[in-house]
Formats: structure tokens, C-alpha cells, sequence
């Protein structure tokens, strides 16, 4: 099943909660690739006599905020911000945490002692602050926040990929592979990689879900994406402040994000089980 994706949508296909997870991924999808057929609408024009329309109005679905701007349509244009953060984070941290964790695990000895330590020592620091230490002092944007989330995000490849490393090591078709003469770098990237795949897909999606909240949580204190693109976590922030005249200017923004990583998460559960060769 691991080498056969068509036998594993198969067996997805009865998990209900990995078929609504893949489903909620596939809208998410479609809204950041088809924003602009999606809707015609700016998403950052302003309209001062349209301001806090509720939802449900003529033209704006999801009403107006306090500039008069589309609530739908910047949900929509976010989608897009959201989507290219969680996959580039992902690109970036799962190159950098899969190489890492294949030549610790297969070396071991002293390079597997600097690697884990280095991990260790960026496991000491929380996230989340060592994210916005970083952009506080570079500034905000789109390529920082991406190059940020996805230079601190390695770690946890690295410690999965690293423990499946060493036990593979000492596999008949690995000890066969060096019987035959085969260099490390083939060892590591034509014996191994394969055999780490599974594990790194599955560790991928939750990276994604986790990529969105922390691109969330940097634009809703400011240091994220610039104002003049839309985004979730900054459409919250311009929410909260009317949160009790115009609640759907925060609430449909927030609930973008709850959705977004809660179909991430449960795709990501369907595809663990799915892929857990012990099942």
C-alpha cells in the first residue's frame, strides 16, 4: 500500500473523518488557486458607505468591515496566504529535517550526536516566540515569515526520521546494499529515503495545520504578511476590536482557520492509520 496511491484513497474511503478532512483540504485548495474566478471583488477596496454591513446583505455575503471591504472575498484571497505558507514551510523544513535525519540516523556516532544536540537545543526554545524573536528583528513579510516558520520547523523531521534511520540501518537489503559496494550518499537516498517516505508524508500534513496557525498567530500581532494582503490571522486582529458591534468580521475569519486545520489534522490522521504498516 505504501507504493500504491490508488490502494490507499481506496482504504481512506472508509474513514469518514479522513474523508471530510480530504474534502475541507480540497475546498481550501480551491479557494487559493481560484480566488480570482472566485470572486470579482477587490478584496482590499475600500467603500466607507458600505461599512459593518451584517451578513446575509445585497452583494456581501459575509457583510463589509469598518473600511468597507468584503468579508467573503478576503476570506477567499487569504485562503491563498495561508496555502503557500503551510506548503513552502513544509518544502523547507521537511528538505532541511529528512536529510538531517537520514545522515544522523545511518552515521551515527559524533554526527548523530551534533544533530541531536542542535535539535535539542531549538527544542529548548518555544516556537512560537523564537518565530516572532526572528521576524521582530528581520521585519515582516510574506518571504520572512515563510523562511522563518520553515528554518524552525526541521526539528520535528528530524527526531521521526532519525529513529526510523536507525533501525533501518541494520536491515538485510541495507547490509546487502554495502556487501555490494554501494556508497553512503546511494545508501542514504536510494534505500532509505523510500522506506522514510510514509512517515514523512503523514508528519508533513500536521506540519501544514501547524504552519497555518503560526502564520495566523504572527499576522494577528502584526509581524506576519503586510496589511495590504489578505490574510486570516490579520483580518482577525481588525476584527476583535468589534467584536461585540460587528461580530463577523472576526468570527468568519476565525472560523477559516479552525476549519483549514481542523480538515489538515483529520486527513492527517486518516493517512497515519492508512500508512501505519503495522495495520
Amino acid at each position: 500500500m505504501k507504493g500504491d496511491p490508488a490502494a490507499v484513497v481506496r482504504a481512506m474511503r472508509g474513514d469518514p473523518a479522513a474523508v471530510i478532512g480530504a474534502i475541507v483540504v480540497l475546498l481550501t485548495a480551491v479557494c487559493a488557486l481560484g480566488a480570482p474566478l472566485l470572486t470579482h471583488v477587490d478584496p482590499n477596496a475600500q467603500d466607507l458607505s458600505v461599512t459593518f454591513l451584517p451578513p446575509g446583505s445585497p452583494h456581501h455575503l459575509l457583510g463589509t468591515d469598518n473600511l468597507g471591504r468584503d468579508v467573503l472575498a478576503r476570506i477567499i484571497w487569504g485562503s491563498r496566504i495561508s496555502a503557500i505558507v503551510g506548503l513552502c514551510v513544509v518544502g523547507i523544513g521537511a528538505t532541511i529535517g529528512i536529510t538531517l535525519g537520514l545522515v544522523a540516523g545511518y552515521a551515527g556516532g559524533w554526527i548523530d550526536s551534533v544533530i541531536a544536540r542542535i535539535a535539542d537545543v531549538q527544542l529548548a526554545f518555544p516556537l512560537v516566540l523564537l518565530a516572532v524573536a526572528i521576524v521582530g528583528v528581520v521585519g515582516p513579510g510574506v518571504v520572512t515569515v515563510i523562511a522563518t516558520i520553515g528554518i524552525t520547523s526541521w526539528v520535528q523531521y528530524v527526531r521521526v526520521i532519525r529513529a526510523e534511520a536507525l533501525s533501518l540501518r541494520e536491515r538485510d537489503f541495507v547490509l546487502a546494499a554495502r556487501a555490494e559496494g554501494a556508497t553512503q550518499t546511494r545508501i542514504v537516498f536510494r534505500h532509505l529515503l523510500p522506506n522514510v517516505t510514509s512517515s514523512a508524508i503523514v508528519l508533513g500534513t500536521f506540519e501544514i495545520a501547524r504552519a497555518i496557525v503560526l502564520e495566523s498567530s504572527l499576522s494577528f500581532l502584526g509581524l506576519g504578511v503586510p496589511p495590504t494582503i489578505p490574510s486570516w490571522g490579520g483580518m482577525l486582529a481588525d476584527g476583535r476590536q468589534f467584536l461585540d458591534t460587528a461580530w463577523w468580521i472576526g468570527l468568519f475569519p476565525g472560523l477559516a482557520i479552525v476549519t483549514a486545520v481542523l480538515g489538515v489534522n483529520l486527513l492527517g490522521d486518516g493517512l497515519r492509520d492508512t500508512l501505519d504498516v503495522r495495520r
